[in-house]
């Protein structure tokens, strides 16, 4: 027996080509998820995701469930998210130009989104080891940069990626003209909040 599906894939948002599976057939209407952050009324502007101006009959949905669990209590949205750490970010910034922000990234993709509003609304690029990876995503090559002088890095220790003694930046980079550089880490992984009772 042979049965005509119709796959649609929905932005995930979770890091650049992520992607949500809409399944369509004669059975019904399946969504897998995968990881997947969608900011407040992502969903509800997806066409795909609408027949008309309802939102599709979706029997099942296979969803991602990392922080299905008590502990996850709140997480924040990307938005609050991205809102403390420009706070932060700025007024550390703006004490000196030895003043300098890590961001201690786990993943190499998925924090474009951070990187461009850090940048836009600082003035400030954000230095990566490499630019190949972001060369089919042309929107934020214009905001990081392989010029480790600058205040915020994203850069990554070659071996250890956890890696942070001293003051010291993964890419070496220690003083700007003789001074020694004030760093500062923030570690952006929604991983944190379980980890905190409140």
């Amino acid at each position: 027996q042979k049965e005509d599906v119709e796959v649609t894939l929905l932005p995930a948002g979770h890091c650049p080509g992520s992607v949500m599976f809409l399944f369509e057939g004669g059975n019904g209407t399946v969504l897998y998820t995968g990881d997947f952050r969608l900011a407040k009324g992502e969903a509800a502007r997806m066409e795909l995701l609408h027949s008309g101006t309802r939102v599709k009959d979706i029997q099942s949905v296979y969803l991602d469930t990392t922080f299905c669990d008590p502990k996850f209590y709140h997480i924040p949205s990307r938005e609050e998210c991205l809102s403390g750490i420009l706070e932060l970010v700025r007024s550390w910034t703006s004490l000196t130009p030895c003043h300098v922000v890590w961001l201690n990234c786990k993943a190499a993709y998925g924090y474009e989104y951070l990187f461009i509003n850090l940048s836009e609304e600082l003035g400030i690029k954000v230095h990566v080891n490499k630019l190949d990876m972001f060369r089919n995503m042309p929107e934020i090559l214009y905001h990081v940069t392989t010029d480790r002088h600058t205040q915020i890095h994203a850069c990554r220790h070659p071996r250890d990626e956890d890696c942070f003694r001293g003051n010291r930046l993964p890419c070496g980079m220690t003083c700007q003209n003789g001074t020694p550089l004030h760093i500062i880490s923030i570690k952006p992984s929604t991983m944190w909040f379980g980890e905190r009772i409140k």
